[in-house]
């Protein structure tokens, strides 16, 4: 049986070639590849045996050691009394790989003009495969994507690059994806992770390999949570203040500063311009309010708060620029958003001279490219480009979108891997603005509390389904924080 870890070095993320430098350093120290091998091809097989009752297997195998685990994987289970046949695209041509094909004494055919099974295993190329599938090879992945429940995946779906996700040709979708050691970029950036399937992360004994990239779970920031003591009280658990827009437009602020004081923030303040302020009082109660009229007022206001967030309909105009200005004067932990990075898309390095580490910018594709322009196109995939954001500008980036990517100057990432698609609603990113924030001003170190509103406002939209609206969320929150608190 495979043992599938749940240690925190079980959720990082590596690259093909911090991989096969694991791989290396493991033969290295005396474990020969062969039994690597055998291990990989087990775990397959177990998790094969796990899921499905017995019934026909092809198992596809390619010239390399991807191949190879896969004459171990039909090796093993043609013993447990499975009906399997190989399918070779090319004879092996390493040296663990024909080891492996010559203990393996069942039927092989090519793989062209193969027949039909009810079960595939495809081990025809793994991730470090850099150019497109061509021939027999990109004609069998045609064939099965069409059935994806019906495929399991030796390490990466072939066709499918390890470190981007992004084939440049023909690949392969599978149910199942197995893999080993840990998860590579293609496994939770899109498209890969949609061709992946459920992806099992398999121990082969490579030991702890050090990465600075990891999934988005409770373990990589649970211990660092902000829970409140038996003796804290509101000003103990924070002060956030959020900037509110014009009086048409002041419905984003609200969702904001709902959102971190469900998150926790002991005292949330929604600081607006007087015109706004019957608005917002129309619809508040537990969050304060407070009027400003320039950018000196807003500074004096918000000398003692502990984060503030801007941008959320805030208008892209020169008041929200000085009021930007202004708040960075204050110390406070900022969380920049929305309209708040679009009013410097002219000027980018304006904001970032203001920045430091403790700040997190929020932009979805769009707002990244105005602060960014053409890093988006230019990197290999997005967690290269929100790291290179986060860099340029000093501060936490977090990059919205079906694979968030969460970024720290450091260097530092982590990619989101429990998005909704639930949360694909107006407003939805006011909520996540307001978890940031309110997690900020308890304290929590920006990367973390971006990693874990993030993580809390997924979460929450997954587990209310069809029919969310961000008004929702918030009120959302408490159930995910209830579990988080068990689980502690």
């Amino acid at each position: 049986m495979s043992t599938l870890s749940h240690h925190p070095a079980a959720r990082r993320i590596l690259s093909v070639a911090e991989t096969q430098a694991a791989d290396q350093a493991a033969i290295a120290a005396g474990t020969p590849g062969m039994v690597l091998m055998e291990r990989a091809g087990a775990s397959v097989a177990n998790a094969i045996v796990e899921r499905f009752s017995v019934r026909t297997v092809h198992v596809l195998c390619g010239p390399g050691n991807n191949g190879g685990d896969g004459y171990v994987i039909a090796r093993l289970l043609k013993e447990k009394g499975w009906p399997v046949e190989v399918l070779a695209l090319k004879p092996p041509a390493t040296a663990d790989a024909r080891d492996a094909a010559a203990l393996w004494d069942g039927a092989t055919r090519p793989l062209a003009g193969a027949g039909t099974a009810e079960l595939y295993v495809d081990a025809m190329f793994g991730a470090g495969l850099s150019g497109p599938l061509t021939g027999e090879a990109a004609a069998a992945a045609l064939r099965l994507s069409e059935t994806p429940d019906r495929v399991i995946a030796v390490d990466v779906p072939s066709g499918v690059p390890g470190d981007t996700g992004e084939p440049n040709g023909p690949a392969v979708i599978a149910g199942l994806t197995v893999t080993f050691h840990s998860k590579k970029p293609c496994h939770v950036l899109e498209p890969g992770k949609a061709r992946s399937g459920e992806v099992v992360v398999a121990d082969i004994g490579l030991g702890d390999t050090p990465g600075a990239l990891h999934e988005n779970t409770p373990e990589l920031w649970g211990s660092r949570f902000p829970w409140p003591a038996i003796d804290s009280h509101k000003h103990a658990r924070g002060r956030l203040v959020v900037i509110s827009g014009e009086p048409w437009s002041t419905g984003a602020a609200r969702l904001a500063a709902r959102g971190g004081l469900r998150i926790g923030a002991g005292l949330v303040t929604l600081l607006s311009h007087p015109e706004s302020l019957q608005v917002n009082a129309a619809h508040l109660e537990a969050v304060m309010l407070r009027p400003f009229e320039t950018e000196l007022e807003l500074e004096q206001a918000c000398a003692d708060v502990d984060a503030a967030i801007i941008g959320p309909a805030a208008g892209v105009t020169e008041t929200t620029l000085v009021n930007l200005l202004a708040l960075a004067r204050t110390g406070a932990a900022l969380v920049i958003d929305a309209d708040a990075i679009t009013v410097f898309r002219d000027d980018p390095g304006e904001l970032f001279s203001v920045l430091d580490r403790d700040d997190v910018l929020t932009p979805h594709p769009g707002e990244f490219e105005r602060l960014f322009p053409g890093l988006l196109g230019r990197a290999p995939e997005r967690i290269s480009a929100a790291r290179q954001a986060a860099a340029l500008a000093g501060a936490v980036v977090l990059l919205k979108g079906a694979d968030t990517v969460i970024a720290a100057p450091d260097g530092r990432a982590a990619v989101n891997v429990n998005g909704a698609p639930w949360l694909a609603t107006a407003g939805s990113g006011d909520v996540l603005a307001g978890f940031i924030g309110g997690l900020m001003a308890q304290g929590m170190e920006s990367f973390e509390a971006a990693c874990a509103g993030a993580w809390i406002h997924a979460e929450a939209a997954a587990n209310f389904g069809p029919g969310l609206i961000a008004e929702d969320l918030p009120g959302l929150a408490p159930a995910v924080l209830s579990q988080l608190w068990l689980e502690r």
